[in-house]
């Protein structure tokens, strides 16, 4: 069997978790999720879609070497601060290195040539247990079987939240079977960037939305999360995607809004408007009732997550 990169089973996500004896539970870490696929001569390291990182990551790639050949694994790829907590936007800058980098595998997908995405979780594990030699930038993500424990070690060290899986489940690549489902701590998920307002800093806040259909819908500007020079950063970053077409189906407001966070006609006369090619992480308070962000923050820009299949997930 020749291995090739899957797209990763995906979790569904859910306001109250699961319990019982077939559910168990990990920590839900802040970082991109990769698939790391071993041949006969190389190991390669993929983003959820599919999208190459080996080079950009070559630590863990070269680490990885001590697998088996024709093995794939699914994991997450991190950045630690100095208190070893997982952080988005040390990951970004990675290049810089003022961070841990370390790779967490939690499944296992094919080992020696043969697929093993048929077998139970449970059975996944113990196999994954065998082929992962622990190292500098490659562990073991961590499961357990207290819900209660979990939670009090997520929130106690901030983490962003928990995903709880059936042990009898199967892989199933690209799907959202229910087996997996996660629950976030604080609201966050990934946006598309359609614009952003100037500033003499070059940008002062992000023009954020996600899909319904086909449809762009404008979910709020996003000012929060910036240091002087991120804005800058992030400016450069976007900037070559600047068009004169406004790429949100529900803009302009009518009214400013209670805040003055409504981006009425006159507003949007002042906007630069981008491709919706970009997406960038963002947390937030709550989602208010005409499905506008209260209390953005900027995490940091993914390369990761194609725009299309954002969508509001809470």
């Amino acid at each position: 069997m020749e291995i090739r990169f899957q797209k990763p089973m995906e979790s569904l996500s859910v306001k109250k978790l699961p319990r019982g004896e077939h559910w168990t539970y990990e920590l839900k870490l802040d970082g991109f999720r990769v698939e790391a696929v071993r041949t006969q001569d190389r190991v390669t390291l993929y983003s959820k879609q599919g999208k190459l990182l080996t080079s950009q990551f070559i630590k863990v790639a070269l680490e990885l070497e001590q697998l088996p050949p024709e093995t794939a694994l699914d994991g997450e790829l991190v950045a630690l601060d100095e208190n070893g907590v997982p952080r988005f936007n040390l990951l970004q800058n990675y290049r810089s290195g003022t961070a841990h980098l370390i790779y967490f595998a939690f499944d296992v997908l094919a080992h020696k040539g043969q697929d093993v995405s048929k077998l139970p979780l449970k059975e996944r594990r113990e196999l994954l247990r065998t082929i992962v030699q622990r190292g500098p930038h490659v562990d073991l993500a961590a499961w357990s079987s207290d819900l209660g424990a979990t939670e009090r070690f997520a929130r106690e060290h901030k983490l962003e939240g928990i995903v709880a899986k059936r042990s009898d489940s199967r892989y199933a690549p690209g799907k959202r079977t229910g087996s997996w489902v996660k629950l976030r701590f604080n609201c966050r998920q990934e946006f598309v960037i359609g614009g952003y307002t100037p500033s003499d800093l070059e940008l002062d806040a992000l023009l954020v939305g996600f899909y319904r259909g086909k449809a762009l819908r404008f979910a709020g500007a996003v000012r929060g999360g910036f240091t002087p020079p991120l804005r800058r950063e992030v400016h450069d970053k976007v900037a070559h995607l600047r068009t004169a077409t406004c790429p949100f189906v529900n803009l302009p407001d009518k009214r400013p809004g209670a805040w003055g966070q409504g981006i009425t006609r006159e507003k949007m006369k002042a906007c630069i408007w981008l491709k919706p090619a970009a997406v960038a992480e963002i947390e937030f308070a709550v989602w208010t009732p005409d499905e506008r962000l209260r209390h953005a923050a900027f995490l940091g820009l993914r390369n990761d997550k194609e725009p299309k299949q954002v969508v509001r997930e809470t």
